[in-house]
């Protein structure tokens, strides 16, 4: 019996990835560093073992799956190529895995997360479904019929990808420490549109997407009339959305999500669309829009006293303004506060006026420091830089953020890639 040694456990798609091969009776273990990720909970609850990155825990008989951020130069990689043993990258290992499936990729810039969160809750409600969530979330069903997985376009790993069906949410100029403009990277998006080998459900409101060419057919969804699936006559409460969905120009059901925003629409369109094609029951799909609970850090919800503090991954300009929003249509007569942490100066640096403008959206703005990557040369930008272009905001440490309490009966909400939760876990120790 293979066992499964993933190295770089922790990781959003290696630990939902280890859920998977756990739920499929496989053996699986994995190491990591010994800080606490918010993705090992999962793993622990499944009883899947965290070793501390060391080469003895390469023994005879393990299968290596090497997580992206690790080189070839890492210890338990040298010494597993010492012993001879299988080493399979993440996304190689997930190009070969998903072959035995009806495979459905989510790519974009930005939704890729929330939006196969709610495919998959679709999906598995009407069919025996696996799936992989970049928030490391994994379920591994004996049977399943599909695979649902999110495909990152980070240094074109989903190149290894050549899945049934992809959903195409946008595509956006982002990681600017690899793509050197929004060219390269449609490229990279046209590329894997190729592989695709039966349909590509693709947001056909974005100006890039629109050129996007397959050998298979591309259908548009969103909100202009010439999609192929198109969402009109949005009413927006305080307790979500509904909206009414023409196929082709033909008025085809009504349907309801417990969500804010536009960007919330248009990920259930999608879902929509594909479920449309692949023929799943119209009032299935419209029952299970409704009951969807969302994904981790992404619009995460707790209250506290009079506040409402909110918990996301936006850390981009076009997240950031989609998650202001949709917070402005949940909660239209309280301040929104943001909290902001950079991820990246090569991200910072490239963005630096779109971040202002979109934070500007906010009442209040509070900064934390950027959150650097190790490979990164750091210049002389600072978070300085950005407050300069924020009228009135403020940068607060992790432990000052008591000055968050004088914002009574506000939406508070905590943004961003890297650490930006230890923030909010200040600032509840603080108000307990």
């Amino acid at each position: 019996m293979t066992i499964y040694h993933f190295v770089g456990i922790k990781g959003s798609g290696m630990s939902a990835l280890a859920q998977v091969l756990h739920d499929m009776k496989f053996e699986v273990q994995g190491s990591d560093y010994e800080k606490h990720f918010f993705t090992q909970d999962a793993l622990e609850q499944s009883g899947i073992t965290i070793l501390p990155f060391q080469k003895e825990n390469i023994k005879p008989g393990l299968t290596l799956i090497a997580g992206n951020a690790f080189p070839d130069t890492h210890e338990e990689i040298q010494e597993a190529m010492k012993l001879g043993l299988p080493i399979v990258r993440y996304h190689r290992f997930l190009g070969d895995f998903m072959q035995n499936f009806t495979s459905v990729a989510i790519t974009g810039a930005h939704g890729k997360t929330s939006t196969t969160g709610l495919l998959s809750h679709v999906i598995e409600g009407a069919k025996p479904t696996s799936y992989l969530i970049g928030d490391g979330t994994g379920k591994g069903q004996e049977g399943a019929e599909y695979f649902v997985f999110e495909a990152c376009e980070y240094r074109r790993h989903f190149l290894s990808y050549f899945p049934d069906y992809a959903i195409m949410t946008n595509i956006d100029f982002d990681h600017p420490d690899y793509f050197a403009n929004i060219e390269d990277v449609f490229s990279a998006f046209q590329e894997m549109a190729i592989q695709v080998k039966k349909g590509i459900f693709a947001y056909g409101d974005d100006e890039q997407l629109q050129k996007i060419q397959a050998k298979v057919p591309v259908l548009f969804y969103g909100f202009g009339e010439e999609n192929d699936y198109q969402a009109k006559n949005l009413v927006k409460t305080t307790n979500g959305t509904s909206f009414d969905v023409f196929i082709r120009n033909t008025f085809f059901d009504t349907f309801s999500i417990p969500a804010f925003g536009d960007h919330s629409v248009l990920n259930a369109l999608a879902v929509i669309g594909l479920c449309h094609y692949e023929e799943i029951n119209v009032d299935v799909v419209k029952e299970l829009l409704t009951t969807f609970q969302g994904v981790k850090r992404r619009f995460t919800e707790k209250r506290i006293g009079t506040q409402i503090l909110i918990d996301d991954y936006a850390h981009h300009p076009t997240e950031i303004k989609a998650t202001i929003q949709a917070a402005k249509q949940k909660y239209p007569d309280q301040k929104i506060v943001a909290v902001f942490q950079p991820h990246t100066f090569t991200r910072t640096q490239a963005f630096l006026e779109d971040f202002a403008e979109s934070l500007r959206l906010a009442d209040k703005t509070y900064l934390c420091e950027i959150f650097g990557s190790a490979r990164e040369n750091h210049g002389k930008l600072s978070i300085k830089d950005l407050q300069d272009k924020i009228a009135e905001s403020e940068i607060i440490t992790e432990e000052h953020t008591s000055v968050l309490n004088e914002h009574s009966n506000s939406v508070i909400i905590f943004m961003g890639a890297g650490d930006i939760q230890k923030f909010q876990e200040s600032y509840e120790k603080q108000m307990i």
